[in-house]
């Protein structure tokens, strides 16, 4: 894979217009709001574990419209609390798995809570919570179910189960409630950021954000510089619904990470890859140039959409251990 976008010092410069609605703050606090009219209703049960040095609590929340999300809460065995906790989004397709699957934030002291992901975990890793939301004509996936309209768009239900999310781990006894950190890689980098800029005094500030070759971000020139899928399932329906195009742009500007990147102030850690042709780098970049708050990126110049790997993860823990 040869390098697919602009000259880095290209890139650090480029700062695109956003395309972003004019009752952008007021759709999202509409939607926060109708989501708060259900109570939380956060529940940690513990589970039996062959894990010794690390607990696991099957999680479940309401998130969107109140309906159901799962998740695992997993913390050092024996901690004394209050921790930091880390809020982990997962990549697209995938779910919260198995919890011997994420150890690292537990293994460094960290209460993590890994959020399911409404309808995926059936493309490479294992999910419980259905998407009961409407679906409408789509591309097979997820980018375009419901992109007709703002309120049936995926992503706000995606969204709204994330800040939820933040939520419930602030309410479980071992968590700092002031030392919460989001992170995720490729969607869950997305929905990360998404969560960042949706702060509020409901939710609250978080205290970081590790972002990591993130999706969603500067959708629309996505769609147009790549071939690779996710994205792509957002051209070919374009390519059928040919007098829909704007339409269906203007939905996905309210799920759009440069929307909420410049809205976004907590410390910032990004990763992106040059050889990167599902999130090209131009997308991350537009988004990290338009981040509103103290921000770092990490830079992989011969990597495709892995990213960082194990390189960046290390990078990821030294950056929460300074917040």
């Amino acid at each position: 894979m040869a390098f697919v976008d602009m000259t880095l010092n290209e890139l650090r410069d480029y700062l695109p217009a956003r395309a972003e609605p004019a009752d952008f703050d007021a759709f999202w606090a509409a939607t926060l709001a109708a989501a708060r009219a259900f109570p939380l209703d956060a529940r940690f049960e513990p589970v039996a574990s062959p894990l010794r040095t690390v607990e696991v609590e099957d999680v479940t929340f309401n998130g969107f419209g109140g309906q159901p999300v799962r998740g695992w809460l997993l913390r050092p065995a024996n901690a004394t609390g209050p921790l930091p906790a880390v809020v982990e989004y997962v990549g697209y397709g995938g779910g919260r798995g198995l919890p011997h699957e994420r150890l690292v934030w537990a293994s460094a002291g960290y209460a993590h809570l890994i959020m399911d992901t409404r309808g995926q975990g059936s493309a490479w890793q294992v999910g419980d919570t259905p998407d009961e939301g409407p679906a409408g004509n789509s591309h097979p996936g997820f980018t375009t179910r419901g992109v007709l309209d703002r309120d049936t768009y995926y992503y706000r239900r995606l969204y709204t189960d994330a800040v939820r999310a933040l939520e419930t781990a602030r309410t479980h006894p071992s968590v700092d409630p002031a030392r919460v950190l989001v992170a995720g890689g490729s969607q869950g980098g997305g929905i990360a950021l998404a969560v960042a800029g949706l702060a509020d005094d409901v939710a609250g500030e978080v205290a970081g954000v590790v972002a990591d070759v993130p999706f969603m971000q500067h959708i629309r020139h996505a769609t147009e510089i790549t071939d690779g899928y996710p994205y792509k399932e957002i051209a070919e329906f374009c390519k059928v619904h040919r007098d829909k195009v704007e339409r269906v742009f203007e939905t996905i500007s309210y799920a759009d990470g440069v929307n909420f990147a410049a809205r976004a102030t907590a410390p910032a850690l990004y990763s992106v890859a040059l050889m990167d042709d599902i999130c090209p780098p131009s997308t991350v970049f537009a988004s990290f140039n338009h981040y509103a708050g103290p921000k770092e990126i990490e830079v992989y110049p011969y990597n495709g959409h892995e990213g960082g790997g194990a390189h960046q993860v290390a990078r990821a823990l030294e950056f929460a251990a300074r917040i």
